[in-house]
């Protein structure tokens, strides 16, 4: 599949996202593709970690391609979009190596789960992390998502990402923690060369339970949320801003 490369590097998987001109949205075929990437990491003892990137320079993932939400009817199309993304992101979690995103560009929606679910993140000051759907397509994140986010951020930056529907800079992630390194476009390479080898060399069980304890004690106490994903991708606002964002034309929110 050329929209997901997927490619083994010696002890490394390589994932690239690989829809520039799209600013690689992800279609559900990328999605999938994502799940088997993991399957294949945890099935190759020749594996010892999980690196993905995106390609064209302009982004690392620029959420779900939003034509995939034209066939929504209702809340429950909502929940099931929802469960089936919590399906790839709690498996790329749950993969047994440690994983890396590597971030040039945008890093929104889907995109901002994707790396949100990886263990280290690197990226340059050209990066930006959001979801700005409350002046997109007016719909929610998953309960899950929710709790990543606040994992990661806190919940007063993620709260002022989403409300404000601010997308943060490269720098902005790295002082929040968000991002692990954070170096020019011509140094990532070198610094995602850097990162990889020293993670080679470490212990890989000593990392798996480090990995493993951090999810367990995040997704203990995870709360129910599909009323209020049924609620909000079962709204009017919801159904008038997909066509609206593809068609490139100002929502009047309603609310309802």
């Amino acid at each position: 599949m050329t929209e997901l490369i997927v490619s083994a590097d010696g002890p490394v998987l390589r994932v690239v996202f690989n829809r520039p001109d799209q600013h690689n949205a992800l279609t559900w075929a990328m999605w999938d593709g994502l799940y088997d990437a993991c399957e294949r990491a945890d099935a190759d003892p020749d594996v010892r970690l999980l690196a993905l990137s995106g390609a064209g320079g302009r982004a690392f993932v620029a959420g779900t391609d939003i034509s995939q939400f034209t066939a929504f009817s209702g809340g429950e199309d909502g929940i099931a979009y929802e469960r089936r993304v919590q399906r790839i992101i709690d498996r790329l979690e749950r993969v047994r190596v440690p994983t890396l995103a590597v971030v040039d560009g945008y890093c929104v929606g889907g995109g901002l789960v994707v790396a949100a679910a990886c263990d280290l993140r690197i990226a340059t000051p050209e990066a930006r992390f959001g979801a700005p759907i409350a002046k997109t397509l007016g719909n929610c994140l998953s309960m899950n998502t929710y709790s990543l986010l606040v994992h990661h951020l806190g919940p007063g930056r993620t709260l002022d990402m989403l409300l404000r529907a601010r997308l943060f800079s490269g720098a902005e992630a790295a002082a929040a923690g968000f991002v692990a390194e954070l170096c020019s476009p011509e140094e990532l390479q070198a610094r995602q060369d850097e990162v990889e080898r020293r993670l080679l060399a470490h212990a890989p069980l000593s990392m798996w339970a480090a990995r493993e304890a951090l999810r367990r004690l995040r997704v203990a106490r995870l709360p129910e949320g599909d009323d209020i994903v049924a609620e909000v991708f079962g709204s009017e606002d919801f159904r008038a801003a997909v066509p609206a964002f593809l068609a490139k034309e100002k929502v009047t929110w309603q609310g309802r």
